[in-house]
């Protein structure tokens, strides 16, 4: 059995199937692309407003410098004495010399203050003891009738020269034995006391006590 050539007829039909077959099969993918692009459109809701943002414009606000509050008025200060104090006259009409140097102001005189030691190396001491402090101490009258009994403690300062002064009445009982211990302390002698070497005022205490006997 032999073989036959096709025919050139045959040839160019399969050609044309084969061409149209590819436009067919090319239409078919072109109309599944376009039908899913056109649902993929479809999904999207382009009819919908987008959203407006609105900005409000913000006023910046100034803070206002409030005044200070007025000054307190002054308290009136009571005269301490009876002094009356004369109304001075003011001349409002008088020249006033501009050429003429204000007045200085007056520097305020120095006081001196007494000072003392507190803290000494040596301190003062009383000139025969407590022997000579209860033999010149009497007992007041009106402490002993009214059964006054206790211990005044004085505070002094001693001196350079070995006597007190600034006497001052830390404790007291009354009845007189106050005063009597500032007297008798003014009428004693101290030995100065010392500091350094030096002879220097103290400040110093003693305890009197009064104890009445049966």
């Amino acid at each position: 059995m032999r073989y036959k050539k096709p025919s050139s007829d045959l040839r160019n039909y399969y050609i044309f199937i084969l061409q149209v077959s590819l436009i067919v099969v090319l239409g078919i993918f072109i109309g599944a692309s376009k039908i899913q692009f056109i649902s993929q459109q479809s999904e999207v809701d382009l009819t919908q407003e987008q959203e407006v943002v609105e900005m409000e414009e913000i006023t910046q606000t100034k803070q206002e410098e409030q005044p200070p509050p007025p000054p307190r008025p002054q308290v009136p200060v009571e005269v301490p004495n009876d002094e009356i104090i004369d109304d001075q006259e003011i001349n409002i009409d008088a020249d006033i010399n501009m050429d003429e140097p204000l007045p200085e102001p007056k520097e305020p005189e120095d006081v001196e203050e007494e000072e003392f030691f507190v803290v000494v190396e040596q301190e003062p001491e009383m000139k025969g003891g407590q022997k000579w402090l209860y033999d010149n101490i009497n007992y007041p009258d009106m402490a002993r009738k009214a059964g006054i009994e206790g211990k005044v403690i004085i505070q002094f300062v001693v001196g350079k020269d070995g006597k007190a002064e600034n006497i001052n009445i830390l404790r007291g009982i009354g009845g007189g034995c106050d005063e009597e211990a500032i007297r008798v302390i003014k009428e004693a002698e101290f030995v100065p006391g010392r500091q350094r070497g030096n002879v220097v005022p103290v400040q110093t205490a003693q305890t009197i006590n009064f104890q009445l006997q049966n």
